[in-house]
């Protein structure tokens, strides 16, 4: 059983895991459990698995009348995630982050069921340091963890990522025909998640002439709020632009970039370090624990990234691409720091992992 969603971020690695297992395990028996609403009801059922969702969602930093249903849907999940648990009767039960994750893993651990947790994050939220208490396993992505779970469990693995990123390297070419840019101008990749990400949506906007005007073309993953604004504003750039809610060939938008714009999620870390990407990250202010800011800083300590808060987006974002994007010496230099943090087996070790506890009790 494999919990946990929201966002691509979680999803993807999710994904990623339950691939491993199945490659190294085919009879394996899958269930993913996720949030009612959410993505994962889309994304996890198109990669082939079965899901169950949880009337479960999170707490709104503003105040909401959503936030008065909370108390109410965590009784109604966890009730639902001890009936999911008790007739799927799973060997292990595998949390990787998201609204469903800890009442699945809590009931999971309840009934004696043991459990493994994905640590994606430099700084992990109160859930996941609570329910390491019982796992058998956590698997982190960054040193130092000791802080917060129990050190004789922890495992360094790195975070799983999309398994077409790593293959071989996608030729530019076969990408330039996928956007339908010019393989030999500059290109800059902006993502801000699943979702999107207002701050850096705006700064873009309001950086289109710097851009158009320097050469540089551009992928722009938008989300779908702010989609038309975006393609309203990069209507003067022709065939300069390509622009959309949501990319779906990302090992193409990786292959035609030179330069990176994104939050600082753990899944777009772990890809920008697999990829080798010079990468300007804007991390969410809002993250819970500013564990994006922790994960950025991380890369910034080593050389491998540069930090734009958001708050300073819209004055310094598009400038801070474009001096990037023209120094190839800082370019090559981020991106072999990149490179050295890249955790290209951490799939498979996490899925050997979740072999070893759900066969335990085999031996």
């Amino acid at each position: 059983m494999i919990s946990g969603g929201g966002t691509g971020g979680h999803i993807f690695p999710a994904i990623a895991i339950a691939n491993a297992i199945r490659s190294l395990r085919p009879d394996t028996e899958f269930l993913f459990v996720g949030a009612e609403g959410r993505m994962e009801m889309e994304k996890v059922p198109a990669a082939g698995y079965d899901i169950v969702g949880l009337p479960i969602a999170g707490i709104k930093r503003e105040l909401s009348a959503e936030n008065l249903r909370f108390p109410f849907k965590l009784v109604r999940s966890l009730m639902k995630a001890g009936s999911v648990v008790r007739k799927f009767n799973p060997d292990v039960a595998v949390g990787v982050g998201g609204y469903a994750s800890g009442p699945m893993l809590y009931m999971a651990s309840r009934r004696g069921v043991p459990t493994l947790i994905q640590e994606q994050n430099s700084y992990p939220g109160i859930t996941n340091r609570l329910l390491s208490r019982k796992a058998s396993a956590i698997c982190v992505a960054y040193p130092g963890m000791e802080r917060f779970f129990p050190a004789d469990r922890i495992v360094f693995t790195g975070n799983p990522v999309r398994k077409e990123l790593l293959g071989t390297a996608v030729l530019r070419g076969e990408a330039s025909r996928f956007f339908g840019l010019d393989p030999s101008l500059p290109t800059l990749l902006v993502v801000g998640g699943s979702q999107g990400a207002r701050s850096i949506n705006k700064a873009l906007r309001d950086g289109i002439e710097a851009l158009h005007t320097a050469g540089v073309q551009l992928i722009w993953q938008t989300g779908k709020p702010f989609l038309q604004d975006a393609r309203n504003a990069v209507a003067s750039l022709g065939k300069k632009a390509w622009v959309d809610a949501f990319i779906t060939r990302m090992d193409l938008a990786y292959a035609m970039s030179d330069v990176v714009i994104g939050r600082a999620g753990a899944s777009t870390v772990s890809e920008l370090c697999i990829v080798r990407k010079p990468a300007i990250l804007v991390p969410l202010p809002t993250a819970a624990e500013d564990h994006q800011t922790k994960n950025c800083k991380a890369l910034v300590d080593q050389g491998a990234a540069i930090l734009v808060q958001d708050a300073q987006a819209s004055s310094q974002l598009v400038h801070d691409a474009l001096n990037l994007i023209s120094d190839p010496e800082r370019c090559r230099s981020l991106s072999e720091k990149m490179g050295s943090l890249a955790r290209p087996q951490a799939a498979e070790e996490i899925a050997q992992h979740v072999i070893r506890i759900a066969t335990s009790n085999e031996l």
